[in-house]
């Protein structure tokens, strides 16, 4: 799908921006100056969105131009090319859900009474709709209901670079819907378990807590149910690599989780903990039979049969 220029509803344009104009300028005498659509360069930005933009036009005029009469010039020529919300409109993506799951706190068993049901799953987007110009949204979100789906392909390279959110989807045991086409995916999911974890949940973990000791030294504090979720993770990592699966349910480390959550246990002994995991998970590295890396080409056999799939009205 195409990738459409950055745009920011808020963005005041730089220097040298080439722009579009959406108006007519028209002089004192009431004559038209340059048409609209005429290409100018900014000259002067202004510093908020209430002031006007100077621009020069190619003839060396310049002029005095509010946001609301200007466009990029990479994004007027865009147009509607890639636009996904015009998908949105001509079909609702959400009836192409093929697999639905809950992820989360509900589903590691740590779930307290405030907790959210965070729901996660796969859609596939009609054939006809993902070949068009305007392409298909990679994830679909809603907030007020915490669901969130990724497109066939999406999910799919999240999975082959061992996406945790990604893996623990292949593996919870809380699936709400599952049509032919997932239950053969779920039926496949190990061949995304491989080494590749390893580097992945390490590298997250690593650059998360650089981040918390920062917070720590400047702060005074840091979200306990953030570190609780990093902590599970190298301990849902050490099982990956000792076991071939994804771990879900946290088990036998529950109240030890849930007392980090809560900000009973010292920060010292926190560390302690993952210095100590990461030994484990490093030792596990060495010694499991998991390969390398994932098995791309049953992945991609698997993501060609879907396309194939999805020339048919029918959810597969």
């Amino acid at each position: 799908m195409p990738d459409r220029v950055h745009y920011q509803p808020n963005l005041i344009y730089s220097v040298g921006t080439q722009v579009v104009t959406l108006v007519e300028i028209v002089g004192q005498n009431g004559k038209v100056l340059h048409p609209r659509g005429s290409v100018g360069v900014v000259i002067r930005s202004p510093a908020d969105l209430d002031h006007p933009y100077r621009v020069r036009f190619p003839d060396g005029a310049e002029d005095s131009l509010p946001m609301n009469q200007l466009t990029m010039l990479a994004r007027f020529k865009e147009s509607e090319i890639g636009d996904t919300e015009i998908t949105a409109i001509r079909c609702d993506p959400y009836q192409r859900v093929i697999y639905r799951c809950v992820i989360g706190s509900q589903a590691y068993g740590l779930a307290g009474d405030d907790s959210d049901i965070d729901r996660r799953g796969i859609y596939l987007p009609p054939a006809e709709l993902h070949w068009s110009l305007y392409g298909v949204p990679d994830q679909l979100e809603n907030d007020e209901t915490q669901e969130a789906y990724w497109e066939i392909q999406k999910f799919l390279v999240l999975a082959l670079k061992a996406n945790p959110n990604v893996l623990e989807c292949l593996y919870t045991p809380m699936v709400e819907m599952a049509t032919p086409l997932a239950e053969k995916l779920l039926a496949m999911r190990s061949i995304f378990v491989s080494r590749m974890v390893y580097q992945t949940y390490n590298g997250y973990v690593l650059s998360q807590f650089k981040k918390m000791q920062s917070d720590i030294r400047n702060k005074g504090q840091v979200k306990w149910k953030h570190v609780m979720h990093l902590i599970r993770l190298l301990l849902s990592g050490i099982r990956i690599m000792r076991e071939g699966f994804v771990p879900v349910k946290v088990e036998e480390h529950r109240e030890k989780l849930l007392a980090i959550r809560r900000g009973e246990m010292p920060w010292d002994e926190v560390e302690d903990w993952r210095k100590h995991l990461h030994d484990e998970f490093n030792a596990s590295s060495e010694t499991t039979v998991l390969p390398e890396r994932p098995d791309y080409e049953r992945a991609n056999a698997f993501l060609i049969e879907a396309r194939r799939l999805a020339l048919s009205e029918a959810l597969p």
